[in-house]
C-alpha cells in the first residue's frame, strides 16, 4: 500500500515546538507518504476515505493510512484531516495545507498494484506532478520550491509486496527466489525516491518492512496448529531491509544534500509481540475484530462477530493492522529516534 499527502509550512502560532531539537527550524514539512506497508494501511484507498492527522511538533505531509495518518500527525502536529488529492470536493487551498496521494495495497513491485486494482507508484508520482502544477500557480514558482524542498517525504512500502504478491500469488515465484525479489523491490524503492528528489523532495523517511511473519494472518496461513510467527516471511523482510538500508547510504552520498532516513520499524514492532506484557498488551496471536486470524479491511466492522471488547488489550485490530495503542507506542519510540535525523 503506498500512499502519499502533503503539506506546507505552517506559522508557529499556537503550536509547540518545544520537544523538537533546539536547533530545529520551525518549518512545516511536507511528508509524501508511500504506504505499502500492511502494518500502516487500514483501508483501501478511494477517492475519498484518506484521513490524516497531527501528532507531533512538525508539520507533515504524509502518504499514509487512516489510523497511522491520524497517530503520525497527531504526533506531528498536522492539521486533522488530510482530504485525498482526488477528492471531488477538494479545495484549492487544501493544496497549501495538506493533500493525500496515497493508494493503500500498493508496492514497490508494479505487480503488487495491479493484483489488486490499486493506484502504484507511478500514479502517485503522476498526481504529484500535476499537484506541483498547480501549486506553482497558486504561490509561484519560488515558494513551491521552498515547499518541496523543506517537505519530509515518508515512504512506507514492501509489506505487501512480500506477503501478498510474492507469498499469496504465483505469478513472481516463477521468475524469482527470495533474494531475486527484494532486489526487484530495492530497484523500485530506489527509483520512486529518486523519482521525488528529482520533482524537489530533499528529505525523506523510509520505512522498514515489518516482521510479516509475525502477522496473525501469516500465523493463520503458515503457522501450523500453534500458529507461531513464520521464520520465512521474517527473514524475506530482514533481507529487504538490509538492501534498502544499503540502497539509503549510497543515496545520501551521491546527493549529499539531501536527507534519506532509514526508520527502522521492523525491530520497535517484533520488540512489542516479544514482549507484550512490558507494554500492558494481553494477546499478540490474533486481532481484536472478529477470529483475529484472517479478517482484514472491511471485513472487520460493527458486526463481526467474537470482535473483543477491549482493543487496548490486543496488539493487533485485525489479521493485518495494529490497534491504535500499538500505533501510539509505535510512532512515539519512532518519532524519539528519527525526528532529530531530518535536520
Amino acid at each position: 500500500m503506498k500512499r502519499t499527502v502533503k503539506f506546507e509550512k505552517e506559522k508557529e502560532r499556537d503550536r509547540d515546538f518545544s520537544q523538537l531539537p533546539s536547533d530545529c527550524p520551525h518549518l512545516r514539512l511536507h511528508i509524501q507518504l508511500e504506504m505499502e506497508y500492511m502494518m500502516f494501511d487500514d483501508l483501501r484507498p478511494t477517492r475519498e476515505e484518506w484521513v490524516i492527522r497531527k501528532n507531533s511538533q512538525v508539520n507533515i505531509s504524509i502518504f499514509f493510512t487512516c489510523c497511522t495518518y491520524r497517530l503520525t500527525a497527531q504526533s506531528l502536529g498536522i492539521k486533522e484531516l488530510l482530504p485525498a488529492y482526488l477528492d471531488p470536493n477538494l479545495k484549492p487551498a487544501d493544496l497549501l495545507t495538506g493533500v493525500c496521494f496515497a493508494s493503500g495495497a500498493a508496492g514497490y513491485d508494479p505487480l503488487t498494484a495491479k493484483v489488486v486494482n490499486v493506484l502504484g507508484l507511478s500514479a502517485q508520482i503522476n498526481m504529484f506532478k500535476e499537484y506541483i502544477g498547480k501549486l506553482k500557480a497558486m504561490v509561484g514558482e519560488e515558494r513551491s520550491a521552498s515547499i518541496l524542498s523543506n517537505s519530509l517525504y515518508l515512504v512506507v512500502g514492501g509489506s505487501d509486496d512480500i506477503a501478498n504478491t510474492y507469498l499469496g500469488t504465483p505469478f513472481r515465484k516463477f521468475k524469482y527466489d527470495i533474494p531475486a525479489y527484494t532486489d526487484l523491490m530495492v530497484r523500485g524503492a530506489a527509483a520512486f525516491i529518486q523519482e521525488l528528489y528529482d520533482l524537489g523532495a530533499r528529505r525523506f523517511g523510509v520505512f522498514s518492512a515489518p516482521p510479516l511473519g509475525c502477522l496473525p494472518s501469516q500465523r493463520t496461513l503458515r503457522g501450523g496448529k500453534q500458529r507461531t510467527c513464520v521464520d520465512g516471511p521474517n527473514q524475506a523482510a530482514l533481507l529487504f531491509n538490509s538492501k534498502l538500508f544499503a540502497a539509503l547510504a549510497r543515496f545520501n552520498i551521491k546527493y549529499s544534500e539531501s536527507k534519506a532516513i532509514y526508520i527502522d520499524t521492523y525491530s520497535s514492532i517484533l520488540q512489542i509481540i516479544n514482549n507484550p506484557h512490558s507494554y500492558g498488551f494481553e494477546e499478540v496471536s490474533r486481532g481484536c475484530c472478529g477470529t483475529g486470524k484472517l479478517e482484514v479491511s472491511i471485513l472487520c466492522n460493527k458486526l463481526s462477530p467474537g470482535t473483543c471488547s477491549d482493543p487496548s488489550k490486543y496488539v493487533f485490530w485485525d489479521s493485518y493492522h495494529p490497534t491504535e495503542k500499538t500505533y501510539k507506542i509505535l510512532v512515539d519510540e519512532l518519532l524519539q529516534k528519527n525526528v532529530d535525523k531530518f535536520f
